[in-house]
C-alpha cells in the first residue's frame, strides 16, 4: 500500500555520496545545539555512513535478539568495493534495487516476529494490562532507543505512535500485533537505521571540528570493535556520560577488545589488507603440484586466521611481530608443504617455522601462494603486493595491454621479468626500483610456497635493494627483508594508516597526517594492535567530525 510505501521512501532518497536531507529527517534541533535552522538543506555527506551488508545483518539479529543473523542479504544488491575494506563510505550508497531490498527485508523480518509469540516476547513490553495505545508507545520507546542508537525525541514517539495506531486499518486483525509489526517496518526502513547518524554537537570547536555526541561515540565504537549495533551497557555508558571523556572512552574500548566479536573484526581486518579471499579459489597446475588439494584454500584460511589471533590477542604484538613471528597453525597437508613434520592429535596444532626459511605473514604459504600463478613463483605480484599494502608505496597503474612474461627454459623466473621489466626495458623504473626487488626476496618460495633451492634447473637468487628510509637498503632473501620492513617507518606508518581507514570508513585525509605519523611511531616503538586501535578511539578523528557545510 502507499503508506507501506512511504515508511522508508527517506533512505531511497539518502545514498552516501550525494545524500540531502532536512532538518526534519534529523535529530531535534535540541540535539543538533541549535546552529542549523529548521528547514535547512544540508548536506550530509560523511555525517551518515550507510551500514554495510555484514552490520546490516548483526544489527537485525542483536536488534530483535535472534539467535542467527538472518541471512538476507545474500540476495541484496551487493555493495561495490572501494578500496581495501568494505565499509568504505564513500561507495555503500541506498541505490532503488537495495532501497528495495530493505523493504522487502523489512517486511519478511517484522512478519517473521509476528508470527513466533516466543520471539515477539523477546522485543516487546509484558501486557500489565495498560491500554493498546501506552504499550505501544512504550514498545516504540524501548525498541526504538535499540534501533535508532539513542534516545527517540517526542516529534519521533508522535510519529511513530500515529503510525502504530494505523496497524490495524493497514494490516488487519489485533490492533497491538498489527501495530507493532507496521512499526517494526518503520524502524527497519528508517534511514537512522539503515545510516549511522554523526551529526554530532552542531558547535565547532576553535579547531573547526564538530564533536559527536556520546550515542554517536557508542555507535561507532560498537561498528568498529563488534560490528554491530551497541548493546544495552554501552548505549547505558552513553546515557551516563561516560564516553565524553578519553579516560572513560579507553576504558570502555580496552574492555570491549576482550569480546570475542573484536577478535572478529581485527581478523576482518587481516583479511581484507592480506586479500585472503583469493585464497579460495587458488589453482595450481595438478601436473607439478598434486599435493595442492581444493580444501588447501580453507586450510590457508584458518591458518592465517589462527596466527592472526596468536600475535595479537596470547602475544599482544604488532606489525613487528606479524612480519617476524614464526609461529604457525598447521594440520597435515600444510605441515606436508612446510616440509615440517604433522603436529600430532589435533586437526590444527601449533609449530614454529624452520628459522632459516620462515619469517612471519610475507612467507607464509597463504600469501605466497596466492601471489604466484599456477605453475611458478610471480614476483611481480609479490612485489607489487608488498609495496602497495605493506609499504604504501605509490605505483602507477600499469599499462594497457601489457604483454606476458615470454618462455624461457633457460632462465630462472628472476632473470626472465629482469629481460622483460628491468634495467634498459620499458618496465625500468618502477618495475626495476620498486616493484622487482621487493618480490625476488622471496624467489626462494616456489607457486605453492614451499621452499627450492633451485629454480628451471638454476640455483636462485633472493638478494637485492630497495630505497627506505631515504637510502637504499640491501637484504639477502626474503627473511632479512621482512625484518628490515618490519623496523622502516614506512611499514609503520603504512599498517597504521590501514587502521585509520578502517577505523574511520573512509580513506585518509591531509588532516590525518598527523595522527598516522604518531601512530607509526607508536608502531615502530614495539605498540601492539591494540594499543593502536584504542590510541584511534581516544583520538580527535573518532571523536568528533568535519563541520556539515550549509549551502
Amino acid at each position: 500500500s502507499f503508506l507501506r510505501q512511504r515508511v522508508g521512501i527517506l533512505a531511497l532518497a539518502c545514498s552516501l555520496s550525494a545524500c540531502v536531507g532536512t532538518i526534519g529527517d534529523l535529530p531535534s534541533e535540541e540535539q543538533q545545539g541549535g546552529v542549523i535552522e529548521p528547514g535547512t538543506t544540508i548536506p550530509l555527506q560523511s555525517a551518515y555512513p550507510r551500514l554495510t551488508h555484514a552490520q546490516w545483518e548483526n544489527t537485525t539479529r542483536d536488534l530483535l535478539k535472534l539467535d542467527s543473523s538472518p541471512g538476507l542479504t545474500a540476495s541484496f544488491t551487493s555493495d561495490p568495493l572501494g578500496g581495501i575494506f568494505d565499509n568504505d563510505e564513500s561507495v555503500l550508497q541506498v541505490t532503488p534495487p537495495l532501497w528495495a531490498d530493505y523493504q522487502r527485508a523489512a517486511e519478511e523480518l517484522a512478519a517473521m516476529i509476528l508470527a513466533d509469540p516466543q520471539m515477539l516476547a523477546k522485543i516487546v513490553p509484558a501486557d500489565t494490562g495498560q491500554t493498546v495505545d501506552a504499550r505501544g508507545r512504550e514498545f516504540i520507546t524501548q525498541f526504538g532507543k535499540r534501533a535508532y542508537r539513542r534516545p527517540l525525541t517526542d516529534p519521533e514517539i508522535e510519529t511513530h505512535a500515529a503510525l502504530f495506531a494505523q496497524g490495524a486499518t493497514v494490516l488487519g486483525g489485533d490492533a497491538f500485533l498489527s501495530g507493532v509489526q507496521l512499526v517494526l517496518e518503520a524502524f527497519l526502513q528508517s534511514p537512522h537505521f539503515v545510516y549511522r547518524v554523526e551529526v554530532g554537537t552542531g558547535k565547532p570547536r576553535t579547531d573547526g571540528l564538530v564533536p559527536l555526541r556520546g550515542y554517536e561515540v557508542a555507535t561507532r565504537l560498537s561498528y568498529l570493535l563488534w560490528n554491530t549495533m551497541p548493546d544495552d551497557a554501552l548505549l547505558d555508558a552513553a546515557t551516563s556520560g561516560e564516553l565524553d571523556t578519553v579516560d572513560g572512552l579507553r576504558t570502555r574500548a580496552e574492555q570491549m577488545l576482550m569480546d570475542p566479536r573484536a577478535k572478529d573484526v581485527v581478523r576482518t581486518f587481516h583479511k581484507q589488507l592480506f586479500d585472503w579471499k583469493k585464497y579460495a579459489d587458488l589453482y595450481k597446475d595438478p601436473a607439478l603440484f598434486p599435493e595442492f588439494v581444493p580444501e588447501i584454500g580453507n586450510d590457508l584460511r584458518q591458518e592465517a586466521e589462527m596466527f592472526i589471533d596468536q600475535v595479537i590477542y596470547e602475544q599482544d604484538g604488532g606489525l613487528r611481530e606479524l612480519l617476524t613471528s614464526r609461529t604457525a597453525f598447521v594440520n597435515d597437508r600444510l605441515a606436508s608443504m612446510y616440509g615440517i613434520a604433522a603436529p600430532a592429535g589435533a586437526e590444527f596444532g601449533r609449530v614454529e617455522l624452520d628459522a632459516a626459511t620462515r619469517s612471519g605473514a610475507l612467507t607464509r604459504l597463504g600469501f605466497l601462494a596466492a601471489n604466484g600463478t599456477a605453475r611458478a613463483s610471480d614476483p611481480i605480484h609479490r612485489g607489487v603486493f608488498v609495496n602497495l599494502r605493506i609499504l604504501c608505496a605509490k605505483l602507477p597503474p600499469p599499462p594497457n595491454n601489457v604483454t606476458p612474461l615470454p618462455p624461457g627454459s633457460d632462465k630462472t623466473t628472476r632473470e626472465l621479468v629482469d629481460s622483460h621489466t628491468g634495467d634498459g626495458t620499458c618496465g625500468a623504473g618502477c618495475h626495476s626500483t620498486l616493484i622487482n626487488p621487493a618480490g625476488f626476496a622471496f624467489e626462494n618460495f616456489d607457486a605453492i610456497g614451499r621452499v627450492r633451492t633451485m629454480d628451471n634447473g638454476y640455483p636462485v637468487n633472493t638478494a637485492a635493494q630497495y630505497p627506505l628510509g631515504g637510502a637504499m637498503v640491501q637484504y639477502a632473501d626474503g627473511l632479512e627483508w621482512s625484518q628490515i620492513i618490519a623496523e622502516s617507518a614506512e611499514a609503520n606508518r603504512c599498517f597504521a594508516k590501514h587502521w585509520v581507514e578502517f577505523a574511520l570508513g573512509r580513506d585518509a585525509q591531509p588532516e590525518d597526517d598527523s595522527l598516522i605519523e604518531k601512530l607509526g611511531d607508536s608502531s615502530r616503538g614495539g605498540s601492539s594492535v591494540k594499543e593502536l586501535l584504542v590510541d584511534i578511539i581516544v583520538s580527535d578523528a573518532f571523536r568528533a567530525r568535519r563541520p556539515v557545510e550549509v549551502p
